[in-house]
This record gives C-alpha cells, structure tokens and sequence, in this order.
C-alpha cells in the first residue's frame, strides 16, 4: 500500500473531510501512475478523487468497532519512530 494513504479509521477526532480528500487524490495518482493529469484527462481525475472521498465517508461514517478511539498525536510520534528505525535515523 501507498505510505502516503493513512489509516482514517477509529481517531478521535474523527477524520476530516480534507484528511479523507487527501486519501481518495493519492489513491487515485496511484492508481492513475499521475500525480497531474493532463488536460485530456483532468475531469476524469477530479471525478475519481471525488466519488473515492465520498465513497470514502460513507465506508468511515458506517465502520463499527468496540476498540477505544487512538489518539492522533500518539500515532504520529509511533510514526516517526518507525521511520527514524527504516531510514536508519534513530
């Protein structure tokens, strides 16, 4: 999986419509092999990210699940411990 697409699932706060648009862009420039489409095929990028981040919403606003909600800033610094051990910067 793209390391740019984060889990949005079961945070507290709960994920933002910008947080979900930025999932559905980068899952479609993978997808698509294109970070910009070109001229030709910009409205059909732009429908894909859109329909993905609803669909996207849809999925998050109707997942169930009984574990505690994980706290943003914990995940991050979990994060950057990872990287700093797979880049070798620990």
């Amino acid at each position: 999986m793209c390391r740019n697409i984060r889990t949005l699932h079961n945070f507290e706060p709960h994920a933002t419509s910008e947080e979900v648009h930025a999932a559905a862009l980068q899952y479609v420039r993978k997808i698509s092999g294109s970070t910009k489409p070109s001229k030709a095929n910009e409205d059909a990028f732009e429908e894909a990210v859109h329909e993905i981040a609803h669909i996207t919403q849809h999925l998050l606003d109707s997942l169930v699940t009984h574990a505690p909600a994980k706290d943003r800033e914990e995940e991050a610094v979990k994060a950057k411990a990872r990287a700093a051990v797979r880049f070798g910067t620990a």
